[in-house]
């Protein structure tokens, strides 16, 4: 069992609420429950699609609304994250992810771009499709 320093869990803790409000349209700290693979992998996380959905049992609510509240979010990813309980994405896959994106070939995506991205593309169909 592995022992985590305060600092180390309230910088996950910060990421995770990050990439959770990039979702949070409403600002009401709640995402549509079809948002947490895109969440969950902008983490770096690459779940299957079967430890997503354990992901999910975990973190909705006894009666499903389709929506996610980050207070039942957060201390679930923040495990995952500490424990590394999901393989990451292998780097080569990553950067032909980046490559791609990277339209302008200028090594570097303005977060705007990511943001447009995994928001508008489809709850990140575009950028998913880049790594099959």
């Amino acid at each position: 069992m592995f022992l985590f320093a305060d600092g180390a869990v309230a910088e996950t803790e910060k990421k995770i609420i990050e990439a959770f409000e990039v979702f949070d349209h409403e600002c009401n700290k709640t995402v549509d429950v079809r948002e947490i693979g895109s969440i969950v992998r902008s983490l770096g996380c690459f779940p299957t699609e079967a430890e997503l959905h354990e992901l999910l049992a975990k973190v909705e609510e006894e009666e499903p609304t389709g929506y996610i509240n980050l207070e039942k979010f957060l201390p679930v990813m923040t495990k995952v994250l500490l424990d590394r309980s999901y393989q990451p994405i292998p780097e080569d896959v990553l950067l032909h992810a980046f490559e791609a994106l990277d339209e302008n070939k200028c090594g570097y995506i303005t977060k705007e771009e990511l943001v447009k991205y995994l928001t508008e593309e489809g709850n990140m169909t575009f950028v998913i499709s880049v790594f099959k």
